[in-house]
């Protein structure tokens, strides 16, 4: 790596640009460099129907949601905590409230007029931005090499590198995976990029798929693998998703890649115990249809007594019918791929980084983001994440070139 204070980051999304401004903000002279004809695509897109920020549960639960946490990762969210993200945000005169779920949101609602302050402040930090440069690995003496509308370049080489170049969803938006290419043919360990936070599939019958795909479930439970989340998921031609699914994409996928197939076990009434489901059960049907009966009796949605039946033959006892409605097995097949999938989990290991978020293998090299092997639901989690950890290796940078300097 070069002398000096120049910081290179390479990626445009939250990770890439938080790190930036940490550098700049340590007087580092900052370029950031995007194979994209703008910034923050896959922000702008994760931003659209209202930008889930971070979540406001406490600290223990809210890291909870990234399975086993890697210290690396749990000490980056602890030094820029769901706290600190909402008064960056805030400091950049986006205000944030707490929705009815506890999630965490601007104002504004959208990315874009977060995005647009943003880069604003990133430019009155001295921060260059060189759009349109897909990195291409290292050219001789660790200079950058880059893929440009005019053919390779290579930039000189920086007294240290960010690179924040994210997963593999969403392809289109720029997080392609290409780098695990690079990284392999340098030796260095990636964990294989798997879609997360993704949609299931499941073979519905044809009556039961032209009937209901589309049709949303509210307020249930799912679980796999010992895990339960509560929330609300739809069905599709396909499948099932949303984010009760979402949550459960580590066990799926355990399960998937064990046995070939994996159980989604859904509670259609999680808010009723079984013995008071039994009760309600009890009650004369009457001359009431099978449907309407379960509708007025169990409270239950055409989607979700579909979905009983979609299961077997409807038993007839109550107790038999409440375990059923409480304890509904859905055979997935697999899940979606990459180009559909929220995120991606897999990526770099963290035994491959110190506590400074540096490359062991390769000095002054940082990495943020997407790309290390960790996974989170949607809810906020993502995000700060992202942003954490583009703090902690924009923090690395400035130390490392600061020794040097």
């Amino acid at each position: 790596m070069g002398a000096g204070r120049d910081i290179a980051v390479i990626g445009g999304g939250p990770a890439g640009l938080m790190a930036a401004e940490i550098a700049a903000s340590g007087g580092a002279a900052v370029t950031v460099y995007d194979a994209m004809p703008s910034l923050g695509r896959k922000f702008l897109m994760a931003g659209r129907g209202g930008l889930n920020l971070t979540h406001s549960e406490a600290r223990d639960p809210f890291l909870r949601r990234y399975g086993e946490i890697p210290d690396a990762l749990r000490a980056a969210v602890a030094a820029f905590p769901p706290e600190a993200l909402r008064g960056w945000a805030e400091g950049l005169g986006e205000e944030t409230f707490v929705g009815s779920s506890g999630r965490v949101f601007p104002r504004s609602w959208k990315a874009s007029p977060l995005l647009r302050v943003w880069l604003r402040r990133l430019d009155s930090l001295g921060v260059s931005i060189a759009l349109r440069h897909r990195w291409a690995g290292w050219g001789e003496e660790g200079a950058l090499l880059f893929e440009t509308p005019e053919g390779r370049k290579a930039a000189l080489a920086p007294a240290a590198t960010v690179l924040a170049l994210g997963g593999a969803s969403w392809p289109r938006l720029g997080a392609d995976g290409g780098w695990t290419a690079i990284f392999e043919a340098a030796g260095i360990p990636v964990a294989p990029l798997r879609p997360s936070n993704v949609a299931l599939a499941v073979d519905w019958s044809d009556i039961f798929r032209q009937r209901f795909a589309g049709e949303p479930l509210k307020r249930i439970a799912a679980r796999c693998g010992g895990e339960t989340r509560r929330g609300e998921a739809v069905v599709t031609g396909t499948g099932i998703e949303g984010g009760v699914v979402y949550a459960l994409s580590g066990p799926v996928r355990a399960a998937l890649d064990r046995d070939g197939e994996a159980i989604l076990t859904l509670d259609l009434r999680p808010d009723l115990t079984g013995p008071a489901l039994a009760a309600a059960l009890s009650k004369p049907r009457g001359k009431q249809s099978v449907s309407t009966w379960l509708r007025k009796a169990a409270g239950l949605s055409p989607v979700a007594i579909g979905l009983l039946r979609e299961a077997g033959d409807v038993p007839r006892e109550p107790e038999d019918l409440s375990r059923r409605i409480k304890n509904l097995p859905i055979r997935v097949l697999g899940t979606a791929g990459l180009a559909r999938a929220i995120s991606s989990a897999g990526g770099v290991p963290f035994a491959e980084i110190d506590a400074d978020f540096m490359l062991r293998r390769r000095p002054g090299l940082f990495l943020a983001g997407e790309m290390l092997d960790w996974d989170a639901p949607t809810g906020g989690y993502l995000l700060q994440a992202s942003f954490a950890t583009g703090a902690a290796a924009g923090r690395g940078s400035l130390r490392w070139v600061d020794s040097r300097s």
